[in-house]
């Protein structure tokens, strides 16, 4: 696996593993949401990886997407009080890489 913002979404991926048996217990719908988010994330970034540059363009520019929409899966997790924002610092801070790499690699 040669792309680091494909490694940086498996780091944030492999940090839900702490916090999303958590959310399932008290929020099967966050849950949800928040688990097919990261696997848009880590699939998008792998399609586009093997894809002519115009669609390539398209599916970071959804992984950006997914990604924020796990990190506000999370905030909201942290305002309703499932676990306090140190356990999710971590993933966040490796959304917020894939964000920024997928942003600038989908041409925006």
């Amino acid at each position: 696996m040669g792309l680091i913002i494909q490694q940086r979404a498996l780091r944030a991926a492999r940090g839900l593993r702490q916090v999303l048996p958590v959310v399932r217990k008290r929020d099967k719908s966050l849950f949800d949401q928040i688990h097919r988010a990261m696997n848009s994330v880590v699939l998008n970034i792998a399609e586009a990886d093997g894809n002519d540059s115009g669609t390539a363009r398209a599916r970071f520019a959804s992984a950006c997407g997914s990604a924020k929409e796990v990190r506000a899966g999370l905030q909201l997790a942290v305002a309703y009080g499932y676990f306090p924002r140190s356990r999710v610092t971590e993933i966040d801070i490796a959304l917020d890489e894939v964000c920024a790499m997928s942003w600038r690699l989908s041409g925006r």
